[in-house]
């Protein structure tokens, strides 16, 4: 089955080492035929080309692998291969999310499919695990910690009693982040994961801008101390639940105890638990990106197409947000506090104070209200 791969960089330079390097039976069936590149300079294969019709137009290539990232121009070159009648496979988290009802229409037009394990989890064969849970169970809800960036961050502010500017610094310099890490420390990068997730674990679609979300750029060392303090551990969580006629899905920092099992997943690492009525709650925990884990991923969707083993034939159903179902105890710190006025349990500092049992929407109202910048918030675990 022969293959052409939009983008030769971190991911895209994965695939084709592996399927070059043909492993196994299953993987020697495969051909890359033509790597989409940017630039000349990029041009260090003899497979490489500039011209994205030279991949859209050769009947020979059945499935267009993108991993290009961003918007534009991979929703483009996704949706053209659609039409053209050739199977997409994406690692491109956030390109999917945005348009995944475009695209599932798109495929579904034409007889062919999307696939997209690569784009959340990294390595972590978790799509796959939730099509072989639902083979069995409906999945009630999951959650996890989708993101090594800032899983690496809290837990070496943990460690070490730094604040969150050298800690963001040292992911920096060692590859973790980005230099401009938004997407990671803004909790967006979560958001579109769990978009994703709810589209495999629900059948549902939901719009990402509903999703409420949280991230850990306001994050001090006061927080985290306080946290210790009382016997929690700081995660950036992603969760999602089906309601039916309704979704609820939410990005936010918790303070887990410490007997929960993601208290104690280290540095980089993701962990991502679903919750179905006869399973109970199953984790898998590994590697969230990296180029060989994520290329690893897009390589099991190839040949997913090729044994016709995971057809994405359920349709997918829009459904709202609606976080006013999700309630909770709330950690925030804030130096502007007249919005949260009835919503305060108890004061832990000046600035910092714990709610009573509230909605997420309640919460995240109070918050925008409250129009301050330096405002950190959580959940914390009853």
């Amino acid at each position: 089955m022969k293959i052409g791969l939009l983008g030769h960089g971190v991911v895209g330079r994965g695939v084709r080492e592996i399927i070059d390097a043909g492993a196994t039976w299953e993987v020697r069936e495969l051909e890359v035929k033509r790597i989409l590149v940017k630039d000349e300079i990029e041009m260090v294969d003899p497979r490489c080309t500039l011209d994205f019709e030279e991949i859209l137009n050769d009947p020979e290539i059945e499935i267009v692998a993108e991993c290009m990232g961003g918007l534009e121009p991979a929703h483009t070159f996704a949706r053209k291969a659609l039409e053209k009648g050739k199977y997409v496979v994406t690692s491109n988290k956030k390109m999917l999310a945005t348009y995944c009802e475009d695209l599932f229409k798109t495929a579904v037009a034409n007889g062919v499919t999307v696939h997209y394990e690569a784009s959340c989890g990294g390595g972590i064969p978790w799509m796959a695990a939730l099509d072989r849970i639902r083979r069995v169970d409906d999945i009630e809800s999951f959650r996890g910690i989708f993101n090594g960036t800032t899983n690496y961050i809290l837990e070496r502010m943990k460690r070490e009693g730094t604040d969150f500017a050298d800690m963001l610094k040292e992911a920096q310099n060692l590859g973790y982040a980005e230099r401009d890490p938004s997407d990671d420390i803004d909790g967006h990068d979560v958001k579109y994961k769990v978009a994703l997730s709810v589209v495999k674990a629900f059948d549902r679609l939901v719009d990402i801008n509903d999703i409420t979300t949280f991230g850990i750029r306001t994050i001090r060392k006061a927080d985290l101390e306080y946290c210790a303090a009382n016997g929690y551990t700081c995660k950036l969580i992603g969760t999602g639940s089906d309601y039916g006629d309704y979704v609820s899905a939410c990005v936010i920092p918790m303070f887990l105890k410490a007997d929960d099992v993601f208290s104690n997943i280290p540095l980089n690492f993701n962990v991502i638990e679903s919750q179905s009525k006869t399973l109970g709650a199953a984790s898998f925990v590994g590697q969230g990106a990296g180029s060989l884990p994520t290329a690893h991923a897009v390589v099991q969707n190839i040949i997913d197409i090729w044994k016709n083993q995971d057809p994405e034939i359920n349709d997918k159903f829009v459904r709202p947000v609606d976080n006013q179902v999700h309630k909770g105890v709330f950690y925030i710190r804030t130096a502007k506090q007249a919005a949260f006025t009835p919503l305060i349990d108890r004061h832990v500092s000046e600035t910092a104070f714990v709610t009573k049992k509230i909605s997420l929407v309640e919460a995240a109202a109070a918050a925008a209200a409250a129009d301050d910048e330096t405002l950190f918030i959580a959940e914390v675990a009853q």
